[in-house]
């Protein structure tokens, strides 16, 4: 069962990230893609790309960050698989916000909101609104920073997710 071989290593692969162990994340990942291509599994290909992403992310490499999750993003259109387009733009979104590409950013945060929103995805609107959040607040623009975060924590809060603390710091952070 190859593909269940792939998403066997994909989990392990967001174990490890989660632990911290980004290398072994991004091996086991990359694993994952390999059987994903042998197998023309399109979406499992695009969700192993997303996850290299993520990994590649979390250690610093924005670079190659980025071409996973566009490469991601591309493959998430060509199957319409709209949830992957919302997660793959919001995945580039925070990248951008990284390397102060705050237009490239914009775009592609309200873009992935659009989507959630569309899609119904509260999780990943609330994601989305929490972003948008943080971008302008490296904007300055607090008045708009802080409503956006309300309404990430309102909804965070009412799903009874992680994502209400990220919240509540920015906002603490906007108060003062």
């Amino acid at each position: 069962d190859r593909l269940g071989e792939g998403q066997a290593l994909g989990n392990l692969g967001l174990a490890y990230h989660a632990l911290g162990d980004y290398a072994a994340a991004i091996a086991q990942h990359a694993r994952d893609l390999a059987i994903a291509r042998e197998m023309n599994d399109r979406l499992g290909e695009g969700q192993a790309l997303g996850n290299l992403g993520y990994a590649y992310y979390a250690l610093g490499d924005y670079p190659q960050a980025l071409e996973c999750e566009h490469q991601y993003l591309e493959i998430s259109r060509e199957i319409s698989f709209r949830e992957g387009e919302g997660i793959a733009l919001s995945n580039l979104g925070e990248t951008y916000i990284r390397l102060h590409r705050y237009q490239d950013a914009r775009d592609a945060l309200e873009e992935a909101l659009e989507i959630a929103r569309e899609i119904g995805d509260r999780h990943g609107e609330a994601e989305g609104l929490k972003n948008l959040g943080e971008l302008y607040h490296r904007l300055g623009d607090r008045e708009s920073a802080k409503g956006y975060c309300q309404q990430a924590l309102t909804i965070s809060l009412g799903l009874g997710i992680p994502l209400a603390e990220e919240c509540k710091s920015l906002l603490a952070q906007l108060q003062n």
